[in-house]
């Protein structure tokens, strides 16, 4: 793809020059004042910003001023007509990255536009091998010794290598984004970009542009061309979130990419090639969108060639007490405080409570208690009052699985095949035939079960 460059000049015949000459090797975007300039740095990801110092009325070191704030900044240079060592100095000063003179000479204009690209590679490449390296990337950030989350883990290292396409399904707050940011960085994808998409915030008009991109005109306040998330994500991974939320008519053409691996700008009739893994959550129940018409059959099962399952907190209260103790570590670095172990009662209460909010609530709360703790250890008082005057969770019931382990011990010798089926009809019979009751009690998830279950269903007859 080529660098974006922005020029902003008053002078019609400055910009139509520069435009002509450079367009080769740019994707160019003029603009006649900071205003018009300011709307192209908001909606696209401009490399390298070109200003005059003198705008009509504005000065071009407010745009410099502007443009370096933003997140991604661009690359600035000056040009003027009123060329001084001072105005030089306040123009670096500002966040310049080089000053022009004008009469410009378009060989020395070129030189260091090839110059600025150069620097601006390096930097999006040091960028980008620094979020490689950060722990957030793998499986380090994610926290559980259940055999719930072992099977997550291990599933996610299986999966992580291939090319094939997640879908990730789980109640809000359950840790969704980190599996999949776990998937990209555990894959040959690493180095390239990971581009996630919160479909839940986009409306039906915004999202087929957010995604595939638009040409300028293509529709009102289209005032210039936009790249989009696929395009983006070129060689990378692009997260889906919520992915329940996409309307019918942009299914079917997020069908058609996943087919054809390409896609079409809006206002376009180019297609344009793009090597994306495509990954999607949602905490929505997709097969029963698709019996209700909302959710199209055959983009469901492009999706669903990987189904991961996030397990709710409250279904694996034995890692809540692991992962509030690593999140009072954690908030209380992040918040300049001293760090304090959770106290007893307080842990118990973070156990007892059914968290609706899943891990995102659980840390919430510990930040609570972090940020309000006086004392030497973080107190039940400390924690959100929701927690103090909600009802306890029904208690676990360990005789069930005491009288189940008794029973699984006087059982012939068996080989380990045999003995796991045992143990899976002995669950299904002391719950009545409730697989996530079963699932639960021989501490697997209901998934897991299932395909146990699918594996071998004769088997399972022969044994009873």
């Amino acid at each position: 793809m080529k660098p974006v460059l922005l020029i902003v000049d008053d002078e019609k015949s400055t910009r139509s020059v520069l435009s002509a000459a450079l367009e080769d090797d740019y994707e160019v975007y003029p603009a006649a004042n900071g205003k018009a300039a300011r709307a192209i740095l908001e909606s696209e990801p401009v490399d390298i910003l070109l200003t005059d110092l003198r705008l009509g009325g504005e000065s071009g070191m407010d745009l410099i001023d502007y443009a370096v704030g933003l997140p991604q900044p661009p690359l600035c240079i000056m040009m003027t007509a009123y060329g001084s060592a001072d105005v030089a100095a306040e123009a670096k000063r500002h966040g310049a990255y080089y000053f022009l003179t004008k009469p410009l000479n378009l060989d020395e204009v070129e030189l260091l536009l090839r110059r600025a690209t150069h620097t601006r590679q390096l930097e999006t490449e040091n960028r980008e091998l620094t979020t490689r390296l950060e722990p957030a990337g793998g499986l380090d950030r994610m926290l559980g010794d259940s055999p719930q989350m072992q099977d997550i883990f291990n599933r996610i290292r299986r999966v992580a290598p291939t090319q094939a396409t997640v879908l990730i399904e789980g109640e809000s707050g359950t840790g969704k984004e980190l599996v999949a940011r776990a998937l990209h960085a555990l894959s040959p994808r690493c180095n390239r970009k990971f581009v996630a998409v919160n479909c839940a915030a986009l409306s039906p008009q915004l999202m087929e542009s957010e995604l595939f991109g638009h040409e300028k005109g293509s529709f009102t306040g289209a005032v210039q061309r936009r790249i989009g998330r696929f395009e983006e994500a070129d060689g990378g991974t692009l997260f889906l979130d919520e992915i329940g939320e996409i309307d019918i008519p942009t299914q079917v053409k997020l069908l058609r990419v996943l087919a054809e691996r390409s896609i079409e700008r809006v206002g376009s009739n180019t297609s344009i090639s793009v090597n994306v893994r495509v990954i999607a959550a949602t905490n929505r129940n997709l097969e029963a969108m698709v019996k209700e018409g909302t959710f199209r059959l055959d983009l469901y099962q492009r999706l669903n060639v990987i189904s991961l399952h996030m397990p709710p907190l409250r279904e694996r209260r034995g890692d809540i007490v692991l992962m509030a103790n690593a999140f009072a570590r954690e908030l209380s670095q992040l918040n300049n405080k001293e760090a304090k172990p959770l106290s007893r009662p307080a842990l118990e209460l973070l156990r007892g409570y059914d968290w609706p909010g899943n891990v995102r609530q659980l840390r919430t709360a510990v930040e609570h208690a972090v940020v309000m703790s006086s004392g030497n250890e973080l107190q039940p008082t400390d924690l959100p009052e929701y927690l103090l005057s909600a009802p306890p969770a029904p208690a676990e019931q360990p005789a069930k699985r005491g009288s189940m382990d008794f029973e699984l011990e006087t059982l012939p010798s068996l080989n380990l095949e045999c003995l796991e089926r045992r143990a899976i009809l002995l669950a299904l019979q002391r719950t009545g035939g409730n697989r996530s009751a079963a699932a639960e009690l021989l501490g697997i998830n209901r998934r897991t079960l299932q395909r146990k279950l699918a594996e071998a269903p004769e088997l399972f007859k022969d044994l009873i």
